[in-house]
């Protein structure tokens, strides 16, 4: 039930709020937990009883740029002294976006119903994941909201710091790439035909690279609609394989032993999951639950087994860095690190100085990476191409030279 109720705070400020409990007696516990001294309680319907709450699809998914921004406004409204109800209704009136607004709302409509702001999140986990509700839920209990909300979008936005940049280092790679296969799908599709008709006129002798070139272009003139369908129908297997449970952990599992990109996507997933343990740690959440967590934030099964590996040893008595080492996934350096940490009881700290570490290193590995693909590509590119024109001139000068 929902019982409305005055309390006086220990800093002895009134406040008038509600809070849902199954009895009187467990309602007056919880508030006394919280410092509050109640003054009057009684039972109330909800104040949007009946109302109909406008929640996102399932599935939505907030962009990361729009996640950082309102987290931040967020915890600068919470550090100005304003309530969080107050700060979410300032911060929905200035968005534009529908489904935006109408999670926002969806999130005060539970708070004014005396739900807790980590409870209404997790109702929405495409959006809040379990680490973000993890660490406002250690805020709401040590009271100190606005700085977890400060910590969440310092995490959230280095995440989407890595995420432009290496968007960025691919934009030109993918435009070389773009246009290579247009330019030779051009050429097979309009230029050959038309030297296939030459050559037969002429009834010339061709080589068997260029006869190749020719049975292809043939082929796919005579072909280019069952192509077509072809290729849209991979696309769309491909897109719904990989959006599926099992498509994605083939995918994390796969990347991994790639040369070159299976070290960057290694580090990036240890840059992740030991920023998630870092901030939870330092947050206040406990071991256990906090490498649960972590957990979470990967679907890489070698990954998966470590943090299994952890809790088995944490449990067991062991040490957490000794159980990374023995993985073999992460530098002996960075276990150094992590087991100096431990020893001298600032783990959060050491696995959050690991995360910003391997930014770093990404960020310089995902650079290194693109200036070293782009001449790849360009050589490529040359090459079919060259391949492509000296293919179909060759016959001409054997032609040229005959007559001669």
């Amino acid at each position: 039930m929902i019982l409305s109720y005055d309390a006086i705070s220990r800093s002895g400020q009134p406040t008038t709020d509600s809070i849902e409990a199954s009895t009187r007696q467990e309602a007056l516990e919880r508030l006394r937990q919280k410092g509050l001294y109640v003054t009057r309680i009684a039972e109330s319907q909800p104040k949007h009883a009946g109302q109909q709450r406008a929640a996102p699809s399932k599935g939505f998914k907030m962009p990361l740029n729009v996640l950082v921004q309102i987290t931040r406004q967020i915890a600068m409204l919470l550090r100005a002294g304003s309530e969080v109800v107050p700060a979410l209704q300032a911060i929905m009136r200035q968005i534009t976006n529908v489904k935006h607004k109408a999670l926002l709302r969806h999130v005060i409509v539970d708070l004014e119903d005396g739900m807790q702001l980590s409870e209404a999140l997790q109702k929405h986990p495409s959006v809040f994941d379990p680490v973000y509700c993890a660490i406002v839920a250690a805020g709401e209990a040590s009271g100190t909201l606005s700085r977890m909300f400060d910590r969440l979008a310092s995490v959230v936005g280095k995440r989407r710091a890595l995420r432009r940049k290496i968007t960025g280092a691919m934009a030109y790679p993918a435009l070389l790439i773009v246009m290579c296969f247009k330019i030779t799908l051009l050429i097979l599709l309009f230029v050959l035909p038309r030297f296939a008709i030459m050559f037969e006129r002429l009834n010339a002798q061709v080589p068997p690279t260029t006869q190749v070139l020719l049975n292809i272009g043939t082929f796919l003139m005579a072909h280019w609609l069952a192509l077509i369908c072809g290729v849209v129908g991979l696309v769309v297997i491909t897109v719904v394989t990989l959006r599926s449970d099992a498509g994605r952990q083939w995918l994390s599992d796969i990347q991994i032993y790639i040369p070159i990109i299976g070290r960057l996507r290694s580090r990036m997933i240890q840059g992740q999951v030991f920023r998630t343990l870092g901030t939870l740690l330092e947050s206040g959440v406990g071991i256990l639950e906090s490498v649960d967590l972590a957990a979470r934030a990967t679907t890489n099964s070698r990954y998966r087994r470590m943090f299994s590996d952890l809790v088995q040893s944490v449990t067991s008595g062991g040490g957490i860095a000794s159980a990374i080492d023995r993985s073999g996934l992460v530098d002996p350096a960075i276990c150094q690190a992590i087991r100096t940490g431990e020893e001298t009881g600032s783990l959060g700290g050491a696995f959050t100085f690991c995360a910003d570490t391997f930014d770093e290193s990404n960020e310089e590995l995902v650079t290194t990476l693109m200036r070293l693909l782009e001449p790849v590509i360009l050589l490529g590119m040359g090459l079919v191409v060259g391949t492509v024109a000296v293919s179909l001139f060759m016959p001409l000068f054997d032609m040229t030279s005959a007559m001669h």
